[in-house]
C-alpha cells in the first residue's frame, strides 16, 4: 500500500476516533435526559476504535494515535520514516474532527467550550476529580503502555486472525473507565490536541503532558514487547 493511501487512512481514522469519542462527551454525556456518563463515553471510544480499525486497519495498520505509531516503531514493525508522516496525518485528523465538533456544538445556545472543557485532558484543577500532575503522568504512561501491549499482542502472528480490532476496542474502553476521572483519558496525543485547540484557555498549556506521557508509555511498550514476544517481526495490519 502506498504512503498516500496509508496517510489518508490514518487521517480519516483519527478523525472518526476524535469525532465519535469526544463527540459523545461534548454532545451527549451531560444531557439530563440521556446523559451517558463515564461508561457511555468509554464505550463510544471503544466503538470508534473497533469500527475504525476494521475499516482502515488493512490499509495503514489502524494506528490513529502517535503513541501507537511510536510503539509500533520501537517494536520493530514499521520503519522510522513512517513515524513523522503518520503523526502529521493523525494530528491533522484530530484537529479537523475538533473543528467539526466545535461547529456542531456551537449550534446550541448554551455551548461554552471554555466552561465545559470541550472534552479536553487535564490535571490538577482541570482533572475531572482533581488528580495531581504526578498522578496524571503515571496514569497516562501506564495506560498507554498496557494499551500498546494489547495492540501488539492482538496483532501477533500467533494471535487469532480477525479479532484484533475487538481486543483493541475493549482495551480502550477499559482504559477510559479507569482513567476518565484522572485525566479525562488521553493515551493519544492526537485526540488531546484535536480538542485542546478549540477549548480556548487552559487546555493548550497542559497539552504537553498528554504528548509526553503517552509517547513514553507507547515507546517503552514497543521495546518491552520485542523481548516479551520473542517472535518474528510482523507488520501491524497483518492480523486485522
Amino acid at each position: 500500500m502506498d504512503m498516500t493511501r496509508k496517510l489518508a487512512a490514518e487521517f480519516i481514522g483519527t478523525f472518526w476516533l476524535v469525532l465519535g469519542g469526544c463527540g459523545s462527551a461534548v454532545l451527549a454525556a451531560a444531557l439530563p435526559d440521556i446523559g451517558i456518563g463515564y461508561a457511555g463515553v468509554a464505550l463510544a471510544f471503544g466503538l470508534t476504535v473497533v469500527t475504525g480499525v476494521y475499516a482502515f486497519g488493512h490499509i495503514s495498520g489502524g494506528h490513529f494515535n502517535p503513541a501507537v505509531t511510536l510503539g509500533v516503531y520501537t517494536a520493530g514493525r514499521i520503519p522510522f520514516g513512517d513515524v513523522i508522516p503518520y503523526w502529521v496525518a493523525q494530528v491533522a485528523g484530530g484537529i479537523v474532527a475538533g473543528a467539526v465538533l466545535y461547529s456542531i456544538a456551537s449550534g446550541s445556545a448554551g455551548f461554552d467550550p471554555t466552561a465545559s472543557g470541550f472534552a479536553s485532558n487535564g490535571y490538577a484543577e482541570h482533572s475531572p476529580q482533581g488528580y495531581s500532575l504526578e498522578a496524571a503522568l503515571i496514569c497516562e504512561v501506564v495506560m498507554t503502555f498496557m494499551f500498546l501491549l494489547v495492540i501488539l499482542g492482538a496483532t501477533s502472528p500467533r494471535a487469532p486472525v480477525g479479532f484484533a480490532p475487538l481486543a483493541i476496542g475493549l482495551a480502550l474502553t477499559l482504559i477510559h473507565l479507569i482513567s476518565i476521572p484522572v485525566t479525562n483519558t488521553s493515551v493519544n496525543p492526537a485526540r488531546s490536541t484535536g480538542v485542546a485547540v478549540f477549548q480556548g484557555t487552559w487546555a493548550l498549556s497542559q497539552l504537553w503532558a498528554f504528548w509526553v506521557a503517552p509517547l513514553i508509555g507507547g515507546g517503552l511498550a514497543g521495546l518491552f514487547n520485542r523481548w516479551l514476544a520473542n517472535e518474528p517481526l510482523v507488520p501491524l495490519q497483518s492480523k486485522m
